[in-house]
């Protein structure tokens, strides 16, 4: 299964986190004190792969102390949704639903450890229609009266019409039938049934098959949900993936007695410092098939003079250590340099009687030094590396890693090296990590990162919206992160000569960055440097930082703009003879340019097929019959019509839904490829960046 979004309520600074939503890999970005670590710690006791057991006077949230103590059952703290992925099949037979309907499962604990389990696409009907009734009744009248009546039975059996007649027609007149009623129906059909019936009669068993059938439909709507089942609840928890909390990642010693690792190694009473280090020592030893206990006896010198044949007994097993520890050195930086980028180091491992070493030493600093003297981060990094790509292969593969903090004593290039060690990773594990830094922030992929603040009640929320703020409490510290990302991204990308092109919001980015992903791996363009998307927050931001980005020679970026009314209004403002695009106003853009049959209004988003917006819109607001897809039309801005649409039906939208929407387009749309999408399509988003491409490169400098 995989984890796809979850909820935390009630457990420690977190009143309701709202659903944050999980990719293969995501990261939680916030200030200090702003409940990361809670909700890492909420997840992690959902199914704790060890440890994690409820500690009320941690875990309780102080102003509500009192009332889970007393009825810890009434509160859960936890909810996460699961894709059941090859599972559904067998969930759906156990559970007796359809595929379909075990798409999906959602698992709540609760502080007295209890489960729940819920299948959202499933959808109980308690309840029968009028309809189905009536139709049931006239089918069973119809075989009664084609049914051969025994003689003794020719008056049975036209009192018995008459009595089906009566029930039916004393149904309720509306269109959905409650269980109590039709309980009172089966009865009246039971007792239609003689106490002693004769044996061959062809009529009585219609009638009992009657009440059977409606006791049969009474059984189906008053079924319990398909996850109060124990056999279904236990299933699914056994199936859902383990979570395992780190954030204490014992580092290395450069130099090891062995003596205390070995003992160590089988305790179970240690710190939470001297744990995380015996964790890690168990892992290198497994990592390069050494063992504690044969290190050391190998290297045992006896206590007394040894004839010729001890000492050359001896002399052998020492030669037969320092070929195990060569070779485990061999071993240690082969397979370490693909992942540490910053530098080729070497590993040599060295017994000495009771000790263990470990000497580093590299291109730039050729002479061996202890690994405690070397910088923090490869000390950081080579425990993390071990435990983690051990780990995560074997004691915990498949489960769910949650990583409070990592790598924060690293180098930010090392940081970007460990961004990238987390896509590895992510192949095997999903990866849940909390920081504070921008280069933990992958700004080509900040569908990732979700902002954690403390809103106005003082609780812990978190959105997938990067900008938002809580009114007079805004704090900028967790876009502040991510904002850095982007300028670092930015940055880079200018120095090595890429475009920036201005666009006005989060979610234009991401479709834009789709597009161009879909345009290259499909040939279609070419760009003669690579284009970067910078989200200036608003049409009426595109000024100061389309001035912040001009380059050298005073050249403003391309910038893209919406056709409504703000869009045009920055777009005229920033023409204006004053204007900071007065002598290059082609690079300013409008998305009207490219979207003809569209018109007026018109946004980023009308870019792509109406059709398919709706569609991923209707699935994130599940709204069952009020589907935007059956009402949605051509030539009309999209945008205009969600308001529209989510007005006349009393639809509260979800407050970053732009945002939201755009990263689930973004992901269809990749997955579908070029070649997926009509040419009409392909057309205006090849014209939009062959445009780019022109203005950028100077082709067009002005229309005056």
């Amino acid at each position: 299964m995989k984890l796809k979004r979850f909820r935390v309520t009630n457990f420690r600074s977190v009143v309701d986190s709202g659903w944050i939503d999980v990719d293969d890999v995501t990261a939680l970005i916030g200030v200090n004190e702003s409940g990361k670590s809670n909700l890492l710690l909420a997840l992690w006791k959902l199914k704790p792969a060890n440890e994690g057991d409820i500690q009320p006077t941690s875990d309780y949230p102080k102003d509500r102390f009192g009332d889970i103590r007393e009825q810890p059952g009434e509160f859960s703290f936890v909810t996460a949704e699961f894709d059941t992925g090859p599972l559904r099949k067998t969930l759906s037979q156990r559970a007796g639903i359809s595929v379909d309907d075990a798409e999906k499962v959602r698992v709540t604990r609760f502080f007295d450890d209890e489960f729940k389990v819920v299948f959202p696409s499933y959808r109980h009907k308690a309840t029968a229609t009028r309809e189905s009734i009536v139709e049931t009744f006239a089918e069973y009248a119809s075989a009664v009266t084609s049914s051969k009546a025994l003689k003794q039975e020719e008056d049975f059996k036209e009192g018995l019409l008459e009595d089906l007649q009566a029930i039916r027609d004393d149904l309720p007149r509306r269109d959905e039938i409650e269980i109590e009623q039709l309980t009172l129906v089966r009865n009246s059909v039971a007792r239609l049934v003689p106490d002693s019936p004769a044996k061959t009669s062809a009529i009585v068993p219609l009638v009992r098959r009657l009440a059977e059938e409606l006791t049969e439909r009474i059984e189906v709507i008053s079924a319990a949900p398909p996850g109060d089942r124990e056999d279904v609840k236990n299933a699914v928890i056994r199936a859902i993936p383990a979570f395992v909390y780190y954030a204490h990642y014992g580092n290395l010693d450069s130099e090891i007695y062995l003596p205390h690792v070995v003992e160590n190694l089988d305790r179970d009473d240690l710190g939470t410092k001297e744990m995380a280090k015996a964790r890690t020592l168990r892992v290198l030893f497994n990592f390069v098939r050494l063992e504690a206990t044969e290190i050391l006896e190998l290297g045992n010198d006896p206590s007394s003079i040894l004839d010729d044949d001890e000492a050359a007994e001896v002399g052998e097993r020492k030669k037969e250590r320092s070929i195990l520890l060569q070779s485990a050195s061999t071993t240690l930086t082969s397979r370490f340099r693909d992942w540490w980028r910053q530098g080729d180091h070497r590993f040599r491992f060295e017994a000495d009687g009771n000790h263990f070493r470990i000497w580093v030493a590299d291109d730039r600093r050729p002479t061996e030094v202890e690994l405690e003297n070397r910088s923090s981060g490869l000390q950081w990094f080579l425990s993390f590396y071990l435990v983690f790509l051990v780990e995560s292969q074997e004691d915990h593969s498949g489960a769910v890693l949650l990583l409070d903090e990592p790598g924060m004593s690293l180098h930010p290039h090392a940081q970007r090296d460990l961004s990238a060690f987390f896509d590895r990773l992510s192949t095997d594990n999903q990866i849940l990590y909390t920081s504070h830094s921008p280069f933990l922030v992958d700004a080509d992929r900040l569908e990732r990162a979700r902002k954690v603040f403390v809103a106005k009640d003082g609780s812990t929320r978190a959105t997938s919206d990067l900008g938002h703020t809580e009114g007079k409490d805004e704090q900028s510290g967790a876009a502040y992160a991510v904002f850095s990302a982007l300028n670092l991204t930015v940055g880079e990308s200018l120095l090595v000569g890429c475009r920036p092109v201005l666009v006005e919001g989060v979610s234009d980015l991401h479709y834009l960055t789709a597009i161009k992903s879909l345009l290259v791996a499909g040939g279609a363009i070419k760009p003669s440097r690579e284009l970067v998307f910078v989200p200036s927050g608003g049409a009426s931001n595109t000024r100061v930082i389309g001035s912040i980005l001009a380059s050298r020679d005073g050249t403003p970026p391309t910038v893209l703009l919406d056709s409504d009314a703000a869009g045009i209004g920055a777009a005229k403002a920033l023409k204006s003879a004053k204007g900071l695009y007065a002598k290059h106003n082609g690079r300013v853009l409008s998305v009207g340019e490219f979207v003809d049959d569209v018109g007026e209004s018109s946004e980023v988003e009308d870019l792509f097929p109406p059709e398919l917006m709706a569609r991923e819109l209707d699935k994130m607001v599940r709204e069952g019959e009020n589907r935007l897809e059956d009402e949605i039309k051509a030539g009309v801005p999209f945008v205009e019509q969600v308001h529209a649409w989510a007005t006349s039906r009393s639809i509260a939208l979800p407050e970053h839904w732009k945002i939201d929407l755009a990263l689930e387009v973004k992901e269809q749309v990749l997955r579908r490829g070029v070649s997926e999408f009509d040419g009409s399509v392909t057309d205006r988003w090849t014209r939009l960046f062959t445009a780019f491409e022109r203005v950028g490169s100077g082709a067009l400098v002005s229309s005056e």
